[in-house]
């Protein structure tokens, strides 16, 4: 049996969740704001206390590793180093725009099943963090930084479901047909438990010493004439 502490630090929410098998048995979040390097640390041990669980009982710890806030991502993965040192754990990463569309899953009518999911997570000025996935969780797109225009996933009859943060930077753009938009879906600590337990189960470890977050900082240089927001 497993019990892996789930961390999720990308956005201005910070979360925490344990995975008991692939379920959530515990879950708790803040919505301060930028202060994760103060609320982490309670919310962790507010949450093993509530799942009835010491640290010394944990498999492992699985944490997000962006794209995403710099400084969120920086405290979420020192936290999670720091954890497995001490308790001798495994790490496990998982894409903070695959949380996005882990939890979007749950908006999502199950039949539908050749739709993808769009997760966009807010950068800067017009661009946004994107990936496709579809509705099982397969990457059908790899992660980028891209700006958003009317032509965007104009190339695609399958219908679509946009989640995240960067949602209300692309609803007046993007002109493709069977396009819906999902409000409310943040990457939450509690959409890990399915993901995380799938990788430990596989044995898919990131390095503890050596991993960072994934900060994608590689921004298009050229902007479209009909961008999000007008400079």
């Amino acid at each position: 049996m497993s019990l892996i502490l789930c961390i999720e630090t990308s956005t201005t929410v910070c979360s925490v969740a344990i995975a008991k098998e692939s379920n959530c048995i515990a879950f708790n979040r803040s919505d301060t704001g930028n202060a994760h390097s103060v609320v982490l640390t309670p919310l962790i041990e507010k949450t093993l206390k509530e799942a009835s669980i010491d640290p010394s009982m944990l498999s492992a710890v699985a944490v997000s590793d962006g794209p995403g806030s710099y400084t969120g991502l920086r405290i979420g993965v020192s936290v999670t180093k720091g954890l497995c040192y001490s308790l001798n754990i495994p790490a496990i990463t998982i894409s903070s725009l695959k949380i996005i569309a882990a939890n979007a899953l749950n908006k999502i009518d199950p039949k539908d099943k050749d739709a993808l999911i769009c997760p966009l997570m807010d950068a800067r000025r017009m661009e946004v963090y994107s990936a496709l996935y579809s509705i099982n969780l397969k990457e059908v797109k790899k992660i980028k930084a891209e700006i958003i225009d009317e032509k965007s996933y104009s190339h695609t009859n399958n219908k679509i479901y946009f989640a995240g943060n960067g949602v209300d930077k692309c609803r007046e753009v993007i002109q493709s047909r069977d396009v819906f938009f999902l409000t409310g879906i943040d990457p939450l600590a509690s959409s890990m438990c399915r993901l995380a337990t799938e990788k430990y189960d596989n044995k898919q470890f990131a390095d503890v010493a050596y991993f960072e977050p994934f900060y994608l900082k590689n921004f298009i240089a050229t902007h479209s004439k009909k961008s999000i927001l007008k400079t």
